[in-house]
């Protein structure tokens, strides 16, 4: 069943109480504002669609809409497709009861379309990609570019100027161990006989279709390749070993890494996605990729111990299994020079600071302890 979701509206988007942003989200919110100056002219008193906005990357791109919309008196209003509206108010009753924010039920694969013109489509829903899903390959592959298409036929129904799509580093296949940080013309590739590639597969066929429209439907979509994150809203029950790391602190008990922790990845903090993101879609060139992540490397074993140093510095950190002597490290970073050149995006929130700012949301966001 699809329509839009009757949600209880408050008298002001931000009340006391529940429906109050914590004070890390506030902050955030600043954070976006103070870096998107000049930015979001181009929404005033328009409608931009958004799959996928109450996921972790959604929500993250949504605060930064709800902050800039207030901010600058925008009149714009964002109209977010979920399959659980009523878990999203729960989880983020401020932004559900925001007036500028419109909740429509639906599946990104078959949603009905909403009626009326969008100056902008996000395209942000996408398959889960984890070890459940390797009986299902072809499944995951096949829905996740129906919901791309499903997608780009509303941007163009809708008579949307900008398209913007949510791929992965994934596309890529397997970084080499001897390439510090895969740039956007890299040729590599995820391998086609393996199964288990079916998400990277899938965005690239996913890309292919965001090229296609903008050549025969004129929908001037631009690609950015996400690689890994921390903020509010980070999963804990998903194999991410920042939010792995996080939930062991919040359980009170050892930091357990579940490999060597030689594997190498990097963070961006959420707030800072959203301005990379936001920036993407409206100044972002047509039909360019753009990698969206930290250039900075950290292995898997630093970030454990980030993690103590930045919010438990009496925890342990435990390593399942020592490293293979002289075995390359898997890594997993993006060359960001394209970003930083063309659209003057940056990392401004340190790791450091990324860690403890998350801590702090996932602390206050957890079930209180009854007695």
């Amino acid at each position: 069943m699809s329509g839009t979701v009757s949600m209880p509206r408050l008298e002001k988007p931000i009340i006391r109480g529940g429906d109050q942003p914590p004070p890390v989200v506030l902050r955030d919110r600043e954070h976006v504002v103070a870096h998107t100056q000049g930015l979001w002219d181009a929404l005033r008193g328009e409608r931009v669609f958004v799959t996928g906005g109450t996921g972790f990357v959604g929500t993250a791109l949504v605060e930064a809409f709800v902050a800039a919309n207030a901010a600058h008196a925008l009149g714009a209003r964002i109209v977010v497709l979920t399959r659980d509206a009523a878990r999203f108010a729960v989880r983020a009753p401020h932004l559900a009861n925001d007036p500028a924010v419109e909740l429509v039920a639906g599946d990104a694969v078959d949603f009905a379309p909403p009626r009326g013109r969008f100056a902008c489509v996000v395209h942000a829903a996408t398959e889960r990609y984890h070890d459940a899903d390797a009986a299902r390959p072809l499944a995951v592959f096949e829905r996740d570019l129906a919901a791309t298409r499903r997608a780009l036929e509303l941007a163009r129904e809708a008579g949307a100027t900008r398209f913007l799509f949510t791929s992965s580093g994934a596309v890529y296949g397997r970084q080499p161990p001897d390439l510090a940080n895969v740039p956007e013309d890299y040729p590599g590739a995820p391998g086609t006989t393996d199964p288990r590639t079916e998400y990277g597969q899938s965005k690239r066929a996913s890309e292919f279709a965001c090229a296609s429209y903008a050549r025969v439907f004129g929908v001037g979509a631009v690609i950015a390749r996400l690689f890994t994150f921390v903020g509010p809203h980070l999963p804990l029950d998903e194999g991410y070993a920042v939010g792995n790391f996080l939930r062991d602190v919040l359980a009170g008990g050892t930091i357990r890494i579940a490999g060597d922790g030689t594997t190498v990845r990097s963070y961006l903090y959420a707030a800072d996605l959203a301005i990379w993101l936001w920036t993407m879609l409206l100044e972002g060139t047509p039909g360019r990729v753009y990698n969206a992540g930290s250039p900075q490397p950290v292995t898997i074993r630093e970030l454990a111990a980030d993690v103590a140093a930045a919010v438990a510095p009496t925890a342990r950190i435990e390593v399942a299994r020592e490293a293979v002597p002289g075995a390359p490290a898997a890594r997993y970073v993006p060359c960001t020079r394209r970003a930083e050149d063309e659209l003057g995006l940056r990392v401004r929130v340190p790791l450091h600071d990324a860690l403890v700012r998350t801590y702090e949301f996932l602390e206050l966001a957890r079930p209180a302890k009854t007695s």
